[in-house]
């Protein structure tokens, strides 16, 4: 993000105020008296906040109209109608007047603060976007405006609701607003705003999102269609009264207490059924169905055994909800089943409390809440998801990475799976073994080593799928991968493996700077680095300044990644050494200085395979344990390690040979290492396997295997395999045992790009 910068808008109301006529006051007042009829579970104190604030926000926003020519204080009162209707508190219902009072009007948080309270001023800051401030890029300003309001959101979870609300309102009144911004607030509410409200249960608030937004985005498919399902009501009304007669005849006889209720598919599920599937229309068979509310939880499953015995069920299409509820606490029984004439009709049966909760999810809380219970706002429905986002926030401070995490986790397409100790976790469709690690705990992804699901063990990127059992195995010694972000699907293992993959490489470069900043010391004649105490606490000072670093971490750091060069720093840090009367060692200067041309000199790095981001061994060359190698700090990279024979290694040192460095081999690498071999062979029948099955029996392990292109009637062909070695030696074990293969011509190491007898 750019530096912000303040924009031109002014920050105090104006002083002369426009004159509203009296049939705009009398709109809005007639708008503010239809709120006040739902308000009648406020005590007197909340009525009187909430009428404060619209008073309030009646003054603010004098003179401003909507595109509907009608006075914009009526949005403010609409979007807190749909609040009350949530029965949402007088706090939150005050902030719904409030709302675009400090984005479009001038208040500032503190006036909030000293009419209202922290929390009505707080609801209010946490849904204002960003307009004070200049971004480069709309999307930067929508990423950073969408990370505040899910933040607040995160931390009382009435910011959401208004701004549902506030949207909800937005997408009712559309047709008002010029045509040219349609598309874009359309797509906005469809991709954000709709996936949130199901995310936190608010079904009946994604419906109506989804309709409005498929209405504006494609008019033309929505009025088709529309005419379609219209057309269909009409032909199969009498078939659906039958049904629900039959239905209402057979409870009766039950003796079952049930509320019957017909519902229909909406508009946008038929569409992106028709579109995702490539149906017609007339292939879509569950556009109508049944709702039943039944008294108690064992009623539902007594009136699923009722429908069983009427008419046949279709396979596959039973799902029990009630037992393993939705990620966002949805609870039914879905049943489909084949009614009169062959017409699949779908039946969902509920409690009464779960169809409040499935109409409203989070919202239910102040619904249900009890006159005595606390004002905190309820967070169990979606409280996991939730708290995620802020934990998320923890390790990703940038907002388009935050926005990208978050987005992963807004379409819930579930599936149910089970721990060792038979606790149900729901996942996102797609979620892997490593995902499912980090949903338990950070600590158990973090040290994820290898995995059984179902008992049997599977690779790490498996997909779990409903009803596997899943046990992971961690180490102390196990760390995340950098590959794991190629497959992981949850916002929050991605943000955690980001997380320690930075941390770590921070760390490894700082202990990579260390010894490269000693290394050069040592050639100016210094034996050691000067310590971090008061004795030196000026002279280091100094030294940030000339290198521009904030702390010594972050200097080192910088060395470790080659962004500043060893000798500089050592030159500079001699220098003021000299100042405060430390002499240089001459012997060691000498020594230094002689043994610099060695590949191998007394201050040179050792490497072991062990690193993860400070050090990369050179896809061009692959160095193995064994062969001559050194090290090129690239400008970011960290080091680099090629082998001396390496072309493009040459190249970098007749142009860059300052960020050259001495680097050895330990006497015992921590892995095997994966080195570029060339197979010639005579075309036959059986080749390849023989001569991976020769590969694998000399202990190596392959990697990649590449066919040349084969030229009809060609006798021979190239095999590049790519395969992991102790060392030199154990390569050398593998070619001589690949070159005894009949079938094979050569076998040589690439280094380079260029084939090379070994």
């Amino acid at each position: 993000m750019s530096a912000a910068k303040p924009s031109s808008k002014p920050l105090t109301k104006p002083s002369t105020k426009p004159v509203v006529s009296p049939a705009a006051a009398n709109a809005a007042a007639a708008s503010f008296a239809a709120l006040t009829e739902k308000l009648s579970y406020l005590n007197a104190e909340g009525l009187d906040m909430v009428r404060r604030a619209y008073r309030y926000a009646d003054e603010a926003h004098l003179g401003q109209m909507r595109n509907s020519g009608e006075p914009y204080i009526t949005h403010p009162i609409a979007v807190a109608a749909q609040c009350a209707e949530w029965k949402l508190d007088a706090q939150a219902l005050s902030a719904a007047l409030l709302h675009d009072a400090m984005e479009d009007c001038g208040i500032t948080k503190s006036d909030l603060i000293e009419r209202f309270g922290i929390q009505v001023a707080d609801l209010v800051d946490g849904l204002t976007k960003l307009d004070k401030l200049e971004f480069n890029t709309r999307e930067e300003n929508q990423a950073e405006s969408f990370r505040k309001m899910l933040l607040a959101m995160a931390r009382d979870v009435r910011v959401i609701l208004i701004k549902l609300a506030d949207r909800s309102h937005n997408m009712r009144t559309m047709g008002d607003m010029p045509r040219s911004k349609w598309g874009r607030i359309s797509n906005e509410t469809l991709e954000i705003y709709a996936p949130i409200a199901h995310r936190l249960g608010l079904n009946q608030t994604y419906r109506e999102l989804q309709e409005l937004s498929f209405e504006h985005l494609w008019p033309w498919r929505h009025k088709v269609l529309s005419k379609a399902v219209h057309k269909a009501r009409h032909r199969r009304r009498d078939l659906m009264q039958k049904v629900q007669q039959e239905v209402e005849a057979e409870f009766a006889k039950a003796g079952l207490n049930v509320r019957i209720s017909g519902r229909e598919k909406t508009l946008y599920s038929i569409y992106k059924k028709m579109d995702s599937k490539h149906l017609s229309f007339a292939q879509v068979t569950d556009i109508y169905g049944f709702r039943l509310i039944l008294p108690q939880v064992v009623d539902c499953y007594t009136a699923l055994g009722v429908l069983h015995q009427m008419y046949k069920p279709v396979p596959g299409k039973f799902k029990d909800h009630i037992a393993i509820a939705k990620l966002n606490g949805y609870q039914s029984l879905h049943t489909t089943l084949v009614g009169p004439s062959g017409l699949n009709v779908e039946f969902q049966m509920r409690t009464e409390a779960m169809h409040l909760v499935a109409e409203t999810g989070v919202a239910a809380h102040w619904l249900y809440k009890d006159k005595g219970s606390s004002n905190e706002p309820g967070q169990n429905l979606g409280n996991k998801w939730l708290q995620s986002l802020l934990d998320i926030q923890d390790e990703t401070r940038d907002a388009t990475e935050f926005w990208d995490h978050v987005k992963v986790d807004l379409f819930p397409d579930a599936v149910y799976v089970f721990t060792p100790k038979s606790r149900i976790m729901a996942m996102p469709r797609g979620a892997t073994v490593v995902d499912f690690a980090y949903a338990v705990h950070s600590d158990v992804g973090d040290r994820t080593m290898a995995a059984k699901v179902n008992g049997e063990q599977v690779p790490l990127r498996t997909e779990l799928r409903n009803g596997d059992v899943v046990e992971v195995v961690t180490s102390s010694v196990a760390a995340p991968n950098p590959a794991w972000l190629g497959f992981v699907r949850t916002g929050r293992a991605r943000s955690k493996i980001r997380h320690h993959l930075k941390t770590m490489a921070h760390a490894e470069s700082q202990h990579l700077g260390e010894k490269l900043l000693a290394q050069a010391l040592r050639a100016e004649g210094i034996d050691q680095m000067p310590a971090l105490d008061d004795t030196h606490a000026t002279l280091w000072d100094k030294l940030l300044r000339f290198t521009g670093s904030k702390t010594q971490a972050e200097l080192l750091i910088d060395i470790g990644l080659g962004k500043r060069v060893a000798s500089i720093v050592a030159k500079r840090l001699a220098l003021l050494l000299s100042e405060i009367g430390l002499k240089p060692d001459a012997l060691l200067m000498s020594r230094e200085r002689f043994t610099a041309h060695e590949n191998v000199s007394q201050g040179s790095v050792i490497v072991d395979g062990s690193e993860n981001a400070s050090v990369q061994y050179a896809p061009c060359c692959r160095p193995i344990p064994g062969d001559h190698i050194l090290g090129y700090l690239g400008r970011g990279e960290g080091l680099v390690v090629h082998t001396d024979q390496c072309g493009v290694a040459q190249r970098l040192k007749h142009k860059d040979s300052e960020r050259f460095i001495a680097v050895e081999w330990a006497e015992e690498p921590t892995r095997a290492f994966e080195v570029g071999v060339v197979v010639t062979v005579s075309n036959g029948k059986g080749v390849l396997a023989r001569v991976a099955s020769t590969i694998t029996h000399a202990e190596a392990d392959i990697t990649m295997v590449n066919m040349a292109d084969e030229v009809s009637g060609q006798e021979a062909t190239d095999l590049r395999f790519v395969f992991a070695v102790r060392d030199v030696q154990h390569l050398e074990l593998v070619l001589r045992n690949l070159r005894r293969v009949p079938s094979v011509l050569q076998a040589q190491r690439v280094v380079s790009g260029v084939e090379r007898e070994q």
